[in-house]
């Protein structure tokens, strides 16, 4: 039996386009007139919590141009559209463009170093494609956020991994 081996990149590219189909099946299924939900005073509104996935892969963009070697570049960022589909609009357009950039650079370029915080105010150097598999992570992690606000907001919340309680397998 013949196996075949991926490179890092094509790992990442692989789970990259997987877990953005899950995500923007959760940020459709949310009812657009809900966008200003916030679950708690310390929380994000639905909208600001959409708007991460957009910033994210600016700040994976920021990185992979090593550009806090040179400095922070930190400020506040772009407040989110107040239309829902403009969101969506932008978290495509961010994500294909990111994919681009990871699709354009060798593996080479991939393992490379970039300055980034390792720690609270610590900057270090860090792997690009480690750093890019973070955030990815990342939005793993606030999808799940937002399939709560999801369901807060009466919306159905669809399968992600596996059945809903809107969206059953059997």
């Amino acid at each position: 039996m013949a196996t075949t081996t991926h490179t890092n990149k094509e790992n990442f590219l692989k789970i990259y386009e997987d877990e953005h189909k899950r995500t923007m099946r959760v940020l459709r299924a949310y009812p657009p007139d809900k966008a200003d939900l916030r679950p708690h005073s310390k929380c994000k509104t639905a909208r600001e919590l959409a708007w991460v996935f957009v910033n994210e892969r600016g700040m994976a963009t920021k990185i992979f141009h090593d550009e806090f070697a040179k400095a922070a570049p930190m400020g506040t960022p772009p407040p989110p559209p107040e239309s829902w589909s403009d969101i969506l609009g932008a978290v495509e357009k961010a994500h294909k463009d990111f994919g681009d950039l990871i699709r354009s650079a060798s593996e080479e370029k991939l393992r490379q170093t970039s300055r980034f915080f390792v720690g609270p105010k610590t900057m270090g150097d860090i792997p690009r494609i480690d750093f890019f598999w973070s955030v990815l992570h990342d939005e793993i992690h606030h999808r799940g956020q937002f399939s709560i606000y999801l369901r807060m907001a009466d919306g159905k919340v669809p399968s992600i991994y596996g059945p809903s309680a809107d969206e059953p397998w059997m």
